[in-house]
């Protein structure tokens, strides 16, 4: 079950007769997203091929100790974010996945790399260009650890591809070692891409992928609300709310807020345009950015993410999640009172079909928003900026 709130506490803060611009987009905008060949997260996942990732699952599990899934941006986060999600915070005995490849810490791949060598594991590299310079690093770098451990056959078994189709360093290695692969299709871009193979391999070792996937297909009919919550966040950023937080108050929650992030920021981000996305853990945060929300400059407004049942743990007979609750909606109308205007996602609890319906929301929802600033919603030039000038500086060391 999800609930939205998108009036409560901000219709206080929206002129009707100026948010109705956008509103009245609405076909223009749903055309747009249907013809783009960027969407085809929307289509039905083909289920022969969640059978195929199932099977490789168990067969992983069958003959190593841990899956090592090397990727960053858009190959990592949402998987990373729903695994965090449904693990337990303490002692999960549950098949290991590490992560790698996610920065250039040289102290994080040294220690990995002496974690894993007295571990039987397989890796899954995911990069849709096969260039990726975190990835092919880390990859390169526990390659050398796997040659010392395993002969040709064993690697074989033990090194899965995620990439394009046809093209791609990746794609010519696996063609040259015959090795386990999956597709990211073509359109499909990274940050859309959480219901594709390069996270859905991950996932199946912490979740049910198929109801994660019913949920999926069954949140694509929140369409209008997804447009709805839109509108709301464009109509805000003229008149000067550029900041948006999104909130929650379960701690496992966070990368997905950083999913969140990702995908908004990097969808509307563009010709100096967009909103700045952010995120707090409370109650933890209201002890340190709580007072600049609430008075500090007003350029903030927030979506909170409720959980309406979690755990049942109760301390002198109440029960934690409930006063967790009474927190959060009393924040909500301490910083409405403040000035911030404030919307509200409930959900009843965290299974694979409410988070499913909950990220469909939100992709739709950031597609909107990049049409409503008037920009492609699924290119990202400016992150070829940082790539270029990191090319430049590394030639010249040479």
């Amino acid at each position: 079950m999800i609930k939205f709130d998108f009036e409560t506490y901000i219709n206080n803060f929206i002129d009707k007769n100026k948010i109705r611009e956008f509103i009245e987009k609405k076909e223009i905008i749903y055309d747009k997203f249907t013809k783009s060949n960027m969407t085809g997260w929307t289509k039905e996942f083909n289920r022969a091929l969640v059978a195929d990732i199932l099977e490789t699952r168990d067969s992983i599990r069958a003959n190593s100790q841990c899956l090592v899934v090397i990727g960053i941006g858009g190959s990592f986060l949402g998987s990373y974010a729903l695994k965090e999600m449904f693990s337990k915070y303490f002692n999960d005995k549950s098949f290991e996945v590490i992560y790698a490849g996610t920065s250039l810490s040289s102290k994080y791949l040294s220690e990995l790399i002496e974690y894993l060598r007295d571990k039987d594991f397989t890796v899954n590299v995911i990069s849709k260009s096969g260039t990726t310079m975190e990835t092919t690093l880390t990859y390169n770098a526990i390659k050398e650890l796997m040659h010392t451990k395993y002969n040709k056959e064993e690697m074989k078994e033990r090194i899965i591809i995620t990439t394009d189709k046809e093209k791609g360093i990746l794609r010519e290695e696996e063609k040259e070692f015959d090795y386990k692969s999956f597709i990211i299709p073509d359109d499909i871009g990274g940050r859309y891409s959480l219901f594709t193979p390069a996270h859905l391999l991950p996932l199946a070792f912490f979740l049910d992928i198929n109801i994660l996937l019913n949920g999926f297909y069954e949140g694509l009919s929140l369409k209008d609300e997804a447009y709805n919550y839109a509108c709301i966040r464009r109509y805000l950023f003229d008149t000067g709310k550029y900041v948006e937080n999104y909130c929650v108050y379960e701690p496992n929650l966070y990368y997905y807020t950083e999913w969140l992030k990702q995908l908004f920021g990097e969808t509307e981000g563009k010709e100096k345009k967009g909103i700045f996305p952010t995120s707090t853990v409370h109650t933890r945060d209201l002890h340190s950015l709580g007072q600049f929300i609430q008075e500090g400059n007003p350029i903030i407004f927030e979506t909170f993410i409720k959980i309406l049942n979690s755990t049942n743990f109760y301390i002198n007979g109440n029960n934690l999640t409930g006063i967790n609750n009474v927190v959060l909606d009393s924040v909500v109308k301490a910083h409405y009172s403040g000035g911030v205007p404030c919307s509200i996602i409930e959900i009843n609890e965290i299974n694979e079909e409410n988070i499913g319906k909950l990220c469909a929301f939100f992709m739709m929802s950031a597609a909107f928003s990049g049409y409503l600033f008037e920009v492609d919603p699924f290119n990202q030039p400016g992150v070829e900026v940082y790539k270029k000038f990191v090319r430049d500086n590394l030639s010249s060391l040479e």
